[in-house]
């Protein structure tokens, strides 16, 4: 990853210019406000992506000079603080990263500025840099407006003391609300917002966005009874699944399905099926956060991604942050896989084990037996991390 992006910055430097999601610094900045005004105008691109102020670069010729006896230097903290001083709307700060590379032998610090759909970043209150004073003891550093909107077209911030062009505050503000983005990619917005999903599985067969109801979950068919080995983990072993689709106004944008676990006491969307590599006969079921079943695994849950019913969470269904975290979990069940016997697992889950044996008969994939290994392993995994 350093090595990537000492390619990016390399490549800029030979442009010989700045643009719009680029900016060249000699040094850190002196006064902290022209540091929150830089930022904030990095924050709120047009260009739909990550932005750099890089450190340690002369801006007219281009020479790397390196901010190792910058005495202005700041680490990431510092920048953070700085930002958590600052009045933003809402509180809501942009969000940035700080590293180092090295370029001909010097440090240069490259400041990442993250894009988000949290645009546009503007002050509350005005902000200004309190160590910066006249021989009388006044404030006399540049002052960052409050409910001023900057932004950055080209290789040019909007100045401290104006407003953004309304074309570029209007494309922000439909950026924030996803107006230009496709059905499918608002979808991947709405499905965070959590609290705004109205659903009650089991007396109604449809979920809708309260702010955009022409999107809704729809249970297509009535439930069916069904078999995963997870059901065996409730404390009525039965479960039921129906075909759930995700619709824009008339259109499907998505199918999965819904579970239903403990007697329709808890519903559930449908989770992935995995086996592990090197251990190719060896399965579990799971939910990525930042996949579709993921987003409907936080709504259902209402946050909390508790899959328990009126048993404790046996973590019969395993869930990750993504697929850099499932890839983790896996290395490390292939490594740990004798830690604990066959005799260890059945002894300790025989009745779900059993229960799982009269319904399945295995005519499954996998069994309450692999579910409960890997639910001891993952366990074992989120203790170690």
């Amino acid at each position: 990853m350093e090595r990537d992006l000492t390619s990016i910055i390399e490549e800029l430097i030979q442009s010989h210019r700045e643009d719009e999601w680029w900016d060249f610094k000699r040094e850190h900045h002196h006064d902290k406000a022209d540091l929150v005004h830089d930022i904030t105008c990095m924050s709120n691109l047009r260009a739909n992506r990550d932005a750099y102020i890089i450190f340690g670069i002369e801006d007219k010729t281009f020479t790397i000079l390196g901010v190792e006896s910058d005495t202005n230097r700041r680490n990431q903290q510092g920048i953070v603080d700085i930002l958590r001083s600052v009045s933003y709307a809402g509180s809501v700060r942009p969000r940035i990263e700080l590293r180092t590379i090295i370029l001909e032998q010097h440090e240069v610090d490259v400041l990442i500025v993250k894009n988000t759909y949290d645009v546009p970043y503007y002050l509350e209150k005005q902000y200004q840099d309190s160590a910066i004073k006249s021989s009388d003891g006044k404030k006399i550093g540049r002052i960052v407006r409050p409910y001023h909107i900057y932004t950055r077209v080209v290789d040019n911030n909007t100045e401290i003391d104006k407003n953004a062009d309304i074309n570029d505050v209007e494309y922000l503000w439909r950026k924030r609300f996803g107006i230009d983005r496709s059905p499918k990619e608002r979808l991947m917005i709405l499905l965070d917002e959590i609290d705004k999903w109205v659903f009650d599985w089991g007396n109604k067969k449809y979920a809708y966005h309260t702010d955009c109801p022409e999107y809704q979950l729809v249970q297509a068919e009535d439930m069916q009874q069904g078999w995963w080995p997870s059901a065996a983990f409730y404390t009525h072993p039965v479960m039921y699944l129906a075909p759930l689709n995700i619709m824009f106004h008339n259109t499907i944008i998505h199918e999965t399905e819904l579970w239903s676990y403990d007697e329709f006491r808890k519903y559930l969307p449908k989770a992935e099926n995995t086996s592990v590599i090197g251990k190719g006969n060896f399965w579990y079921s799971y939910y990525l956060l930042d996949s579709i079943e993921g987003k409907l695994l936080r709504i259902f849950t209402h946050g909390s991604l508790d899959i328990s019913s009126r048993e404790p969470n046996y973590n019969q269904l395993l869930i990750f942050a993504n697929k850099k975290e499932k890839a983790a979990f896996d290395e490390y069940l292939v490594d740990h896989f004798d830690d604990y016997t066959d005799d260890d697992i059945k002894k300790q889950y025989k009745y779900q084990i059993q229960e799982d044996n009269d319904q399945n008969g295995g005519g499954l994939i996998y069994s309450a037996f692999q579910v409960a290994k890997c639910a001891k392993l993952y366990e074992d995994w989120l203790k170690a991390r």
